[in-house]
């Protein structure tokens, strides 16, 4: 008998003015993801100094272009309340995703009503 086939989501990513389309196991790390596929969350500082996927250092923020998935990790509701770029590594694609990686120096900046 053959296996059932895994699930997979669309994942679109913008990012060094490019867009970048992935198809994601469910359930998958989004930091996970876009590291398997090339593309770092991370400023160059941050490729090497990062809390390897912890929700820790805040260095892997991406932008999601839509309310979905809500945020699960303490960080993540308060990154998401204020305007903050969201940890990669503390979200679970579960379905189709639009992010954005924010130009970083270091960390991720705020978002402001300018």
């Amino acid at each position: 008998m053959t296996p059932p086939a895994e699930t997979r989501h669309q994942v679109t990513v913008h990012h060094d003015g490019e867009t970048t389309d992935l198809a994601v196991a469910d359930g998958t790390v989004l930091r996970d993801a876009l590291l398997a596929a090339d593309v770092s969350p991370h400023s160059r500082a941050g490729r090497r100094l990062n809390c390897g996927g912890r929700g820790l250092c805040a260095t892997c923020g991406v932008r999601v272009l839509a309310d979905e998935p809500a945020p699960e990790h303490w960080h993540d509701s308060l990154a998401d309340r204020f305007g903050y770029p969201r940890l990669s590594c503390q979200i679970r694609v579960t379905g189709p995703l639009a992010v954005e990686i924010p130009e970083k120096l270091v960390w991720g900046g705020r978002e402001t009503d300018e």
